[in-house]
């Protein structure tokens, strides 16, 4: 078992991807053990429901396994590939289990229950903890919208009907929060790849 994870601790991602598509146990092991946390905690701050955050992790590797050929590491690593498919099943959940969207009003609530424990501070881990601080450094209306569109799964035209905004405004205030995000962790992508 200890070689087991040695092993898969010197290897890519990509290839214990590959492994995972494949089939291939030894490395579909290594990249679940490698991507668990990660994935379990987009899936908790999503959902905020531990049950169903594991049921959306679950899910997010079954895609991945499904999906491995697909992956272009020009579009970005590994991990932000993984996680964005975790997060987009999220929001699904939580899109499906409401129809009704969750109150913006929430949001400072929500970044601090991020990590307001010790089991969740264990499971968001640098990146998570570096989205909560980048979006605490946008204008509020910025980190309004993109938390209302990425952590709540609204659209542009809830946004903006929330806000009492127009459309367009609603839509210059999620592209250019996200832009700045983005800027935050280039420097931290590039250093992955």
């Amino acid at each position: 078992m200890g070689i087991m994870s040695t092993a898969g601790d010197r290897q890519s991602d990509e290839s214990l991807l590959a492994g995972l598509g494949a089939g291939d146990a030894e490395p579909a092991v290594a990249f679940v053990r490698r991507f668990q946390r990660i994935v379990f905690g987009v899936a908790l701050a999503v959902t905020g429901d531990s049950a169903t955050a594991e049921d959306v992790a679950q899910q997010a590797f079954e895609q991945a396994w499904r999906h491995a050929s697909v992956y272009d590491s020009r579009r970005g690593s590994v991990r932000t590939w993984l996680t964005t498919i975790a997060h987009n099943l999220a929001i699904d959940v939580v899109r499906a289990r409401s129809a009704v969207p969750m109150d913006p009003d929430d949001l400072p609530v929500l970044l601090a229950a991020m990590t307001d424990s010790p089991e969740r501070m264990a499971v968001a881990n640098d990146s998570a903890e570096g989205v909560r601080r980048a979006l605490t450094r946008l204008p509020e209306p910025q980190a309004r919208a993109v938390a209302m569109a990425g952590i709540y799964g609204m659209t542009a035209r809830q946004i903006a009907d929330t806000e009492g905004i127009p459309l367009g405004t609603a839509k210059t205030r999620i592209r250019d929060g996200m832009q700045k995000l983005r800027a935050a962790f280039l420097p931290e992508e590039a250093g992955d790849e």
